[in-house]
């Protein structure tokens, strides 16, 4: 038999300057299924990640959600109707035994408009609501648990339900609206989202220095425009004076205006393409950090329901008063709009089409 003859070179021509006759270019064909291969990568790739991030999100819901929740009847998931949400910011640090809800937040979450309305609460607030008694709008939640703990005998997460519950059922009537659930973050979570999110950017309104070896605060932040990490995006919200002088004391309300611009600023880094990579470092950063009271199936209808919400449909308004010591007595029209755009949330149709979209600070980007 005789040996076969080699092919000849892909660049070989004929006289003529064109490919040998019967000899098709098998470029085209090859470079068709590189690509494809590369394609089916890039899809095995991605479902594998949807698979981790699915699982990343369960097994923290697993620990945000209360276990003693019933689950919530299919009519009532976020997906067809309204939800009222008080969220609570905790001061819990060990070093000075607080239990502060120093953030506190009534959100209003609408599924038809995919709108929200979030109303801050200035935390030395006088809230002069009748069967309650006169103190600070932060200090009820630990003295909800200090009832739990010394009246009702409850310890642990049934302590932490019943001050849950007390807080929910006391702005509820604050407000006029009702309240479903209560999350309650503390202070760690909150720098471990940002951290999370690679950082935020916000305005810094104006220098900031403050420090205190108890707790191992140390806030030093210069005015503009700029980036911040988890603590000191903590910091930016906190801060209240310095303590030689050194730069201006803080109002409740320009620290309210604050809290809602780095919220803004989280929802922006939320809804971006690049925090995609970082969903499971977020998750995580949200379940060792928040307790609440919504239903795991609730949960997860929220998430799908409201994941990648624009800024721009979230509404900020934060109650403004007078600060008469030792209390931040609250502007009686200021409290009346936020009542209604939270009722007007709340409402099957949403809000109307004239309604502001957002409200900011005169000092946000």
């Amino acid at each position: 038999m005789s040996q076969e003859q080699p092919l000849p070179p892909r660049t070989a021509r004929t006289k003529a300057g064109q490919p040998p006759k019967n000899k098709p270019s098998r470029k085209p064909r090859r470079a068709g299924k590189i690509i494809f291969s590369i394609f089916a990568l890039i899809i095995v790739a991605l479902g594998s990640y949807a698979g981790y991030l699915y699982v990343k999100a369960q097994e923290n819901l697993n620990q945000i959600a209360d276990s003693e929740a019933s689950s919530a009847p299919v009519d009532q998931l976020a997906r067809s109707k309204p939800i009222g949400m008080l969220v609570l910011g905790l001061d819990n640090r060990k070093a000075t035994g607080s239990m502060n809800t120093d953030v506190m937040m009534v959100a209003a979450l609408n599924p038809k408009t995919k709108t929200v309305t979030v109303v801050s609460i200035p935390r030395d607030s006088d809230l002069n609501l009748e069967g309650y008694k006169t103190q600070k709008a932060n200090a009820f939640y630990a003295r909800f648990l200090s009832i739990a703990r010394n009246s009702e005998h409850l310890e642990g997460d049934d302590a932490r339900r019943y001050a849950s519950e007390q807080m929910k059922r006391m702005m509820s009537k604050f407000f006029d609206i009702s309240l479903d659930y209560t999350a309650v973050v503390d202070f760690q979570g909150f720098v471990d989202v940002v951290d999370a999110l690679g950082g935020v950017t916000v305005d810094v309104d104006q220098d900031m220095r403050y420090w205190d070896k108890a707790d191992g605060t140390d806030i030093n932040l210069k005015k503009g425009v700029q980036k911040l990490n988890g603590e000191d995006a903590l910091g930016f919200v906190r801060y209240r004076k310095s303590r030689n002088g050194e730069t201006k004391a803080s109002s409740d309300f320009e620290r309210n205006a604050r809290q809602d611009q780095v919220l803004g600023a989280i929802v922006d880094k939320l809804k971006s393409f690049g925090s995609i990579a970082k969903f499971g470092k977020v998750m995580d950063a949200v379940g060792d950090n928040m307790k609440t009271d919504i239903p795991e199936n609730q949960l997860n209808n929220m998430i799908r329901t409201y994941f990648g919400i624009s800024r721009q449909n979230v509404r900020f308004i934060a109650l403004t008063g007078q600060w008469k010591s030792p209390y931040v007595h609250l502007d009686q029209d200021r409290l009346d709009e936020a009542i209604r755009a939270l009722q007007e949330e709340m409402r099957p149709e949403g809000r109307t089409a004239e309604a502001p979209a957002t409200e900011q600070s005169p000092d946000a980007p």
